[in-house]
């Protein structure tokens, strides 16, 4: 008999290239997938996970491995499938997504049962047990369907539509509670931005402490290990977090439940760029387990899927306990008087009235600073960053002019960098000019303000909240942090400062967004006993957008909007893709651009559309000069299909990038 074929292992590495690598195993060593590995790779080593073992031989010489990390894996077959079909069609490479899906811990090549620090911290005390409440109608029809896919162990994705207060999270925690009791696993996911004490709370006094573990990035990294062997051991099993999350290592995974589905914040901004509702659908069909989405503003693609059937629509249309739904106020701020007025007479009176009930108010502006232009009041010349072609904003908690998309700190003028003229302008306001203002105008109220940079210390965002439910807190202004999974019965009132930020967007989706933050926002006044009341200030009340908000009409604003999407042939009625191409050089970059196009168009099939190249919204960003194309297909799977092989075959030239964004947001 001839001499047997060595074994070798196939290895995904955590670098931006497609395709897996073969590695040569000792006699006798055969990792299983899902291991973590030491490979060469060219000069230097790296921390490489196996994905399979073959013996089939290899065109090239493979090398030797140099050893391996694991006995047994650290990532589940169901996880391995999920992550090589998220690669799939975001375009990203199989190891990049792979290694996302672990504390950077380990994707340094630490042992995985490495004991971290155990200590718990004050805010994850256990809270006092709770039993599950009675369901209304329309909750117990929604989970009676969803227990139904439970037991019968099957995948499905199911869209809770229900309006703010209506009790979503209380069909979450007895849909969970049916998974746990089958001795299976549940992933929660939440927006980055809406792990509150109050989720994590409620789900510990319904499954007690030991049963729940909660990912995020906020966490120390020793702590997030902890709570990473925790669900690894079988120890946890209901896991809460934010977009990584949905990569839990659970056993037996039973349900995934992504709250406030439609949140910009699922989608990863960096590589491999995936959406976290996508990531959970693949996860779920890989594990034979249902998907439960939820929002009282879904995506208009989830609910245009709900309508054609490729998902179960239920609805929760109203509150617990029949309260009402607020009152929404429209200030047309064009008719109000005085000199650049931040809050109107209507709104004024209001927090008047709050206060002096002893009730609570949340005071709503999607901008951080305090003014968002800085203008040389002789010649106009706006201050923007050296680095960016953006507007720089000024902080006066800082004292600093900052720019947002690089984070470069810039001291604030006094002379006028073009004319030299002394008389320096300060316009548009963000939220620290808004607590300014409150301070002025109510000497004796308690005011906070919660943005990222009022909560930069870790806990901050735990403390502020705690805060506000305790009422040491009587107006609290924020960003769209505070705009969602806060419920606290005494705020009465929700004023919107300006209605009009994300309407002004380059965005096809600005409308919807819109008209999502202020419903959100908005559903956090009256949520018990105490009406609530809510006024926004907006310089184009007719929007249909802020019309439908009023109305907490989402059927009304879809039916419009989905309209506008299929004239113009967009999301969801076709597929999208965002490419940049980036380089310091402003020249390359547009070449490139240029002759990427020129490639598109010689190779794309008939059904694919190309848009571009222009300069992006931002020209310039981080010193780089960045151009864009965009491609547009009847089907995600077109689209695929054709940049898998367009990928294989071109590279971009030396000193320049290019970003693939499949779906962007």
């Amino acid at each position: 008999m001839g001499k047997a074929d060595p074994l070798l292992a196939e290895v995904a590495v955590p670098l931006p290239i497609r395709g897996t690598f073969h590695y040569q195993l000792p006699k006798g060593m055969a990792p299983a997938p899902g291991c973590r590995v030491r490979v060469p790779f060219h000069r230097r080593q790296l921390v490489g996970m196996v994905v399979g073992l073959t013996r089939d031989p290899q065109p090239f010489k493979t090398k030797p491995i140099d050893g391996v990390l694991d006995s047994e894996p650290v990532l589940t077959p169901d996880l391995l499938e999920a992550a090589r079909g998220l690669a799939r069609r975001t375009q990203a490479a199989w190891g990049e997504v792979l290694f996302s899906a672990l504390p950077g811990y380990l994707r340094r090549g630490k042992p995985a049962d490495t004991a971290p620090r155990s200590r718990i911290p004050e805010s994850e005390e256990q809270p006092d047990r709770t039993t599950p409440l009675t369901l209304t109608a329309a909750q117990q029809r929604a989970f009676e369907t969803i227990r139904e896919a439970i037991r019968a162990e099957r995948h499905q994705v199911f869209l809770l539509h229900g309006v703010t207060g209506s009790g979503k999270t209380e069909v979450y925690l007895q849909a969970i509670q049916e998974v746990f009791a089958a001795g299976k696993d549940s992933i929660l996911l939440v927006p980055e931005i809406s792990l509150t004490p109050q989720t994590i709370e409620r789900f510990r006094g319904r499954f007690g402490h030991e049963a729940v573990a909660v990912l995020h990035s906020r966490m120390l990294e020793s702590h997030r290990l902890m709570h990473w062997q925790r669900i690894r051991s079988g120890q946890a099993r209901v896991v809460i977090g934010a977009r990584s999350a949905v990569f839990a290592p659970v056993r037996r995974l039973g349900l995934i439940v992504v709250d406030e589905e439609h949140e910009p914040s699922y989608k990863q901004a960096d590589a491999p760029r995936y959406h976290a509702r996508q990531a959970a659908i693949l996860r779920a069909g890989q594990a034979g387990a249902p998907v439960l989405l939820g929002s009282a503003t879904p995506a208009l693609e989830s609910y245009n899927d709900a309508l054609r059937g490729r998902a179960t629509l239920l609805e929760l249309p109203e509150r617990i306990d029949r309260i009402p739904m607020p009152e929404v106020t429209i200030v047309d701020m064009r008719r109000q008087t005085g000199r650049r007025r931040l809050f109107s007479e209507r709104l004024t009176e209001a927090i008047k009235q709050t206060l002096k009930k002893g009730e609570q108010g949340i005071l709503f502006l999607n901008r951080r600073g305090f003014a968002t232009v800085i203008q040389c009041g002789r010649c106009g010349q706006t201050a923007v960053c050296p680095a960016c072609d953006h507007a720089l904003t000024y902080h006066s908690g800082r004292q600093k002019l900052v720019c947002h998309p690089c984070h470069r700190l810039e001291p604030v003028p006094t002379l006028c960098p073009k004319c030299r003229g002394d008389y320096v302008r300060f316009r548009g306001m963000g939220t620290e000019r808004v607590e300014s203002e409150l301070i002025r105008l109510f000497p004796g109220a308690r005011i906070s303000r919660m943005d990222t940079d009022a909560t930069q210390a870790r806990a901050s965002h735990d403390r502020i909240l705690k805060a506000f439910g305790r009422h040491e807190i009587d107006l609290l202004v924020g960003t769209q942090m505070i705009a969602k999974g806060l419920d606290f019965p005494r705020v009465t009132l929700v004023g919107v400062i300006n209605a009009d930020t994300a309407l002004n967007l380059p965005d096809f989706r600005s409308a919807e967004r819109t008209f999502q933050l202020l419903t959100q926002v908005g559903g956090r006044a009256g949520r018990a006993q105490l009406p609530g009341q809510v006024v926004i200030q907006t310089h184009t009340p007719h929007h249909p957008a802020i019309l439908a908000a009023q109305a907490h009409d989402f059927k009304t604003f879809y039916l419009k909007e989905i309209v506008v999407r299929k004239e113009v042939g967009l999301p969801p009625f076709t597929a999208l893709v965002h490419w940049t191409v980036k380089s310091l050089s402003a020249t390359k970059a547009e070449a490139q651009a240029q002759t990427l196009a020129e490639q598109l168009r010689e190779t794309m099939p008939e059904t694919v559309r190309l848009l571009g190249p222009a300069p992006a919204p931002i020209p310039r960003l981080r010193r780089q000069s960045l151009w864009q194309i965009a491609l547009t297909a009847p089907k995600p799977e077109i689209l695929e299909a054709f940049l898998s092989g367009f990928l294989e075959k071109h590279r971009p030239t030396k000193g320049v990038r290019w970003i693939v964004d499949v779906d962007p947001l």
